[in-house]
């Protein structure tokens, strides 16, 4: 993908949860999963198909279920990270299988019967985030890191009396890197 860290320049959204937490771009799923200090990546084992998750540490089955939409299989890194305080975590990344063009780019939640989906304001947050990074990927030219929405995300699939996906009329404005003048961009389109 051309796009030059645009999570790292404007921060992520994470989903807090009972094994650590998630964040999700436009291509990815980030999984952060609480372990034991002790643990050595000999310790570690993942599994991971199409549709299906399952980290294990110590023989301890930690996280394990259906993911909401599909991955690349063979596409994932995982790593044993030391946090501030010295705990731990295995950083996994999961490469989402169809992301371009696509109305389910944004993940409801990280898996399909579990508890794992963001709170209604986590969510919006994130829909903007994909939405500034898919901008991006269509503008390389110009940064969106700094951006602001001034879309409306109250229609939630997920939450109930919610039947529309909730993409309605939204406004870009950002500076272009050519002359530092602000642009506005309009778009609305029901396919972001």
């Amino acid at each position: 993908m051309a796009l030059s860290h645009f999570d790292e320049r404007r921060g992520v959204i994470k989903c807090k949860t009972s094994f650590g937490s998630w964040w999700q771009t436009v291509g990815e799923v980030h999984i952060a999963i609480n372990i034991p200090k002790e643990t050595r990546s000999k310790d570690v084992k993942i599994v991971v198909s199409p549709k299906h998750l399952k980290c294990t540490v110590l023989n301890k089955v930690l996280l394990e279920g259906e993911l909401f939409e599909t991955v690349r299989g063979d596409d994932f890194v995982w790593t044993i990270e030391e946090n501030d305080d010295k705990s731990k975590d295995i950083c996994l990344v999961l490469s989402k299988a169809s992301y371009e063009k696509s109305d389910r780019v944004c993940w409801e939640s990280l898996m399909t019967g579990h508890n794992f989906h963001p709170d209604l304001m986590t969510f919006s947050e994130m829909r903007k985030q994909i939405d500034l990074e898919l901008f991006q990927i269509e503008n390389p030219g110009m940064d969106f890191s700094r951006a602001k929405l001034s879309k409306s995300y109250d229609k939630v699939p997920m939450y109930p009396g919610n039947s529309s996906n909730g993409f309605i009329q939204q406004n870009v404005e950002t500076e272009s890197e050519m002359d530092g003048q602000p642009r506005n961009f309009e778009d609305s389109s029901d396919n972001l």
